[in-house]
């Protein structure tokens, strides 16, 4: 009798990556095996843009239109000081570092899914630390932002945007949309952890993008914010992103030391209260 065939390979993303996590890892040190899983972890997630780029596409579309009509409308009125530059060019900064975010903020829906399917119970037996999966997701996270904030940085161009060519600048840009993409998408699976339904945490979610977009300094500086709003200005990791990259897009003075390391910290904040939800949000 013929052996019977073997069961077709399943076709999704979840499928093909989540073998990187499954396989037992070497004998290593703990500074060399974590970065490991992490960059097993985001391969796993950028796998799924494979089978569908929508959401690139459709994400791009609002930031379009913030450039296309509010940056030429409050060009053409002049009220918003912002020392001499070109409304335009002052805004677009801070729509890439708010399309940026509304990505991010919504990632933790991702998670919600995985833990409906029962992909996130395989990923917490695999041999690979909560931490390592959680910073996985998130620099994933990242670089799908950077994907928008090329996208964004084009549209800007072609409106006439003067940015910088620097090549060392624009890594820059690429490293402060990465570490803010990370830091509001662990917020996201933070808070998904917390509220346990995608329901929830959609209205969540929808609750936050807005106020802390305009308690930010994205659309404006914060010397024109009422004394109130600058205090929660100055705590917003997404006025610090702007920061960096009006900074080094614009060629503006800048305290990039600081605004990185408000990221960073940001950032390895976040990946630790995800970390420590993770397993909560699987039972």
């Amino acid at each position: 009798m013929s052996a019977a065939p073997a069961a077709p390979r399943p076709a999704s993303a979840d499928a093909d990556g989540l073998e990187l996590l499954l396989v037992p890892p070497r004998s290593r040190p703990a500074w060399r095996l974590v970065p490991a899983r992490v960059v097993a972890m985001c391969v796993v997630e950028l796998q799924k843009l494979r089978h569908d780029r929508t959401e690139l596409y459709t994400r791009a579309i609002q930031p379009a239109l913030w450039l296309l009509i509010f940056g030429e409308t409050f060009t053409r009125i002049n009220v918003i000081p912002t020392g001499g530059i070109p409304y335009r060019d002052y805004l677009a900064p801070g729509i890439i570092a708010q399309s940026t975010m509304f990505i991010a903020i919504f990632y933790g829906i991702h998670i919600i899914w995985e833990r409906d399917s029962g992909v996130l119970t395989k990923l917490l037996v695999t041999p690979t630390p909560r931490a390592a999966l959680v910073a996985g997701k998130a620099f994933a996270a990242g670089v799908k932002a950077i994907i928008q904030a090329v996208v964004v940085v084009l549209i800007a161009a072609l409106l006439g945007v003067s940015l910088s060519p620097n090549p060392a600048r624009l890594l820059g840009v690429l490293a402060a949309v990465l570490l803010g993409s990370a830091f509001f998408s662990c917020l996201s699976m933070t808070i998904a952890g917390i509220v346990r339904t995608r329901d929830r945490l959609m209205g969540i979610g929808q609750a936050i993008t807005m106020p802390l977009f305009f308690a930010s300094n994205a659309l404006y500086p914060t010397a024109s914010m009422p004394g109130w709003l600058q205090a929660i200005s100055s705590i917003n990791p997404l006025t610090y992103e702007v920061n960096a990259l009006r900074g080094l897009l614009l060629d503006l003075p800048a305290r990039l030391p600081l605004d990185f390391a408000v990221l960073l910290v940001a950032a390895a904040l976040g990946i630790t209260a995800a970390s420590a939800l993770l397993g909560r949000l699987s039972r």
